[in-house]
């Protein structure tokens, strides 16, 4: 059973820049053909897809966040990792990490069948 876990600050400063790791158990993030995915969830609103780092180590990320986004991955700890940088209190949200079905759309949400607890970030200072 794939079990995945984040971890980070809770409350970011304005401008900062926002830094998550998520820790997978029960299974590779080298296998193919997952993509590994962080998604968002602002109060009030719908879950964003943000970016996806997939079993090869390629990345893709949303248009909307790609010029303030970067996923990594450090394969020897099974970790990958966000961050988003210039945040405002605009990206306030629940933060989610999440394995793909498979090699799918890695874009819609509705394509990931393993999730995170998700994790609350505040942007406030």
């Amino acid at each position: 059973q794939v079990q995945l876990q984040e971890s980070g600050p809770g409350l970011v400063k304005p401008s900062q820049t926002l830094s998550l790791t998520c820790t997978v158990s029960g299974g590779s993030i080298t296998t193919s053909y997952y993509g590994w995915s962080w998604i968002r969830q602002p109060p009030g609103k719908g879950l964003e897809w943000m970016g996806v780092i997939a079993y090869d180590g390629s990345t893709y990320y949303s248009p909307s966040l790609k010029s303030r986004t970067s996923i990594s991955r450090d394969t020897s700890k099974n970790q990958f990792s966000l961050q988003l940088s210039s945040v405002t209190p605009e990206d306030t949200a629940v933060y989610y990490c999440a394995r793909s079905k498979g090699n799918s759309d890695y874009e819609r949400v509705d394509e990931y069948n393993y999730w995170g607890q998700g994790t609350q970030v505040t942007v406030s200072s």
